[in-house]
């Protein structure tokens, strides 16, 4: 018995003895704690050093310098994690939020409150721009006013944040989310900047993520990595629906979002106590208002007639991202200004449309810069071999015009790299001679008796290529030609792409086709029925606005409108709703 148990036994002395003998090396985790080189978090901090808002020295309040915040450690209060763990607790207590005090979340907190809390005052000046500004809109869709905090860790409040993924503004939209929820992006406009139409999407799509979940704590880690990366943490997990309990089977980065939540809401709510003040950048929220452009105008003009510095009123309008203003009479923007300023934008508006800046820029050319801003944009990816002149030609643009469309400053691409292009062309609200070729007319000079048009006067439809579609099914499932279609989309070749909507009219046939010359008496005249203008769609388990929308290619407002659904509406199973066509 003992014979057969020896060798066991001299193996596992052996081990013991190998593993005692290994160095026991210093932890140098507690020198990095927190730090991560590419955390996004820490990315997001670090943009705040370049902000210019910050760079007049006269914004600093006495007292709140970044100097005197990170110099003398002695200065600076360390805390138990006892202390940590009351404090969060208690915040837990009048919140809807589950907040936990742990190492993950410990990392975080100081980051915050010791690493960077040169920068985490800066944050604190910035909330006094944007704070109040989401609390408005929280508080309109009846949501945790706590939600202000997922702004800091997303962008850390730099309005201009942009991440290497290609996510963008305060609240790191990426593209095909906020078209979804209705931000549009132009060669001229982005609204994933404006602050306050990406609160809103922000707002509407945390309620959607909410109502799968239910759960705060999941719905910011789906907000973060979406809800196919969560669903499949949980089902990993045995169906427990807790953000602890699921951590590990997230994506890396998503593990630490909770935890830098948690961290980044303690040490804005106990800032004082760490002795970090914020930073004044000079404006505050209830200094800001609005006024509406009409014509186009650029940063410029606003800058030099009104004699406002043209760094602010770029930091307030981040999503116009070539300071120039496209508006016209039936699709105007607002402008944010402080309000000592909007008099004199009042006052002299129509002087300003007509200023002619020290660049040169005169009001027709501005006006041909903002010919383009409407048109339709999609999602490219860059196949192997493909440059930027052969995607300009391939969706009918020019090179200056993808590389404004996707803020580029440089003429190469790489494969695989996502860019904005035109899929369609552009609406225009000018005059038909700055946009419209002549009509026809005879050698003398006169109009024909007879115009031909180009498609009947009846209104268009979309329609969305599907794989495997080519213009010829199309124009047969429409009763058209293959001309047709060409003719009413700019088309110069019949190359599509998945997704690519077209404009297509249904009746085509109808309205253009000549009577018979003598209709049997016995048959009745008939009409084609109107299409309808929605479809239905069933609720399926788990189904979001956000997921159906963005499967039918419309928007959330769009369901939401048709179907009259408030925001505090669920979704049930088996419910049928409309989907706009």
């Amino acid at each position: 018995m003992f014979i057969r148990k020896f060798p066991v036994l001299i193996f596992l002395l052996f081990s013991t003895f190998l593993w005692a003998q290994e160095p026991v090396l210093p932890d140098t985790s507690a020198a990095k704690k927190g730090f991560v080189e590419d955390d996004p978090v820490v990315s997001m901090l670090d943009s705040l050093a370049g902000l210019k808002v910050f760079e007049n020295s006269r914004f600093l309040k006495p007292g709140s310098s970044e100097t005197n915040t990170i110099s003398g450690s002695d200065q600076i209060p360390y805390f138990p994690d006892s202390v940590y763990r009351d404090r969060i607790t208690g915040m837990s207590l009048q919140s809807p939020f589950e907040y936990v005090y742990n190492a993950d979340v410990r990392k975080f907190i100081d980051l915050y409150a010791y690493r960077k809390r040169g920068l985490t005052s800066r944050i604190l000046g910035l909330a006094q721009i944007y704070f109040p500004l989401f609390e408005e809109q929280l508080d309109k869709y009846n949501m945790p006013l706590e939600l202000k905090y997922l702004a800091v860790i997303e962008s850390a409040l730099n309005p201009v944040a942009n991440s290497r993924a290609g996510a963008k503004g305060l609240w790191q939209f990426m593209y095909g989310t906020g078209k979804v929820y209705g931000l549009k992006i132009s060669s001229y406009t982005d609204d994933r900047f404006d602050p306050v139409k990406s609160t809103v999407a922000a707002c509407e799509h945390l309620t959607d993520l909410y109502e799968i979940y239910g759960n705060w704590s999941l719905a910011l880690a789906a907000y973060n990595s979406g809800p196919g990366n969560v669903n499949k943490a949980i089902r990993r997990a045995g169906g427990a629906k807790n953000f602890w309990v699921i951590q590990k089977f997230l994506p890396k980065e998503t593990r630490s979002y909770v935890p830098a939540f948690i961290a980044a809401s303690y040490v804005m709510t106990y800032s004082a106590e760490h002795k970090i003040y914020p930073i004044d950048p000079g404006i505050l929220f209830y200094e800001i208002d609005t006024v509406t452009v009409r014509n186009p105008l650029t940063f410029n003009q606003i800058s030099e007639m009104l004699h406002i510095p043209y760094e602010e009123v770029q930091f307030l309008n981040p999503s116009f991202k070539q300071g120039i203003i496209p508006a016209t009479a039936e699709t105007p923007y607002k402008l944010r200004l402080r309000k000592k300023y909007i008099g004199d934008f009042i006052n002299n508006e129509a002087a300003l449309y007509a200023y002619k800046t020290k660049s040169g820029i005169a009001r027709d050319s501005l006006m041909m810069l903002t010919l383009n801003n409407n048109r339709p944009t999609l999602e490219y990816k860059v196949k192997k071999g493909e440059t930027m002149a052969s995607i300009a030609k391939k969706f009918h643009m020019s090179v200056s015009e993808l590389k404004a469309l996707n803020g580029l400053s440089k003429n190469y691409v790489r494969p695989k790299q996502n860019l904005l292009v035109y899929s369609g062309t552009g609406k225009s609200y000018f005059p038909e001679s700055l946009n419209q070729p002549p009509r026809p007319t005879t050698d003398s000079g006169t109009k024909p008796e007879k115009e031909e048009k180009p498609f009947p006067e009846v209104t268009p439809k979309y329609h969305t290529v599907a794989s495997g579609e080519s213009l010829g099914k199309i124009a047969q499932k429409y009763g058209c030609t293959i001309q047709d279609l060409m003719t009413w989309n700019n088309l110069k070749s019949s190359n599509l792409l998945v997704g690519q909507k077209l404009k297509v009219v249904s009746t085509r046939s109808e309205t253009t086709a000549k009577p018979a010359a003598n209709p049997p008496a016995s048959s009745p005249k008939t009409t084609k029925p109107a299409a309808p203008k929605f479809v239905w769609y069933t609720i399926q388990q788990g189904d979001t606005l956000w997921e159906i929308a963005e499967k039918f290619d419309v928007t959330v407002a769009d369901i939401k409108k048709e179907n009259n659904i408030t925001n505090t509406q669920r979704l049930k199973p088996g419910q049928k709703i409309k989907i706009p066509r």
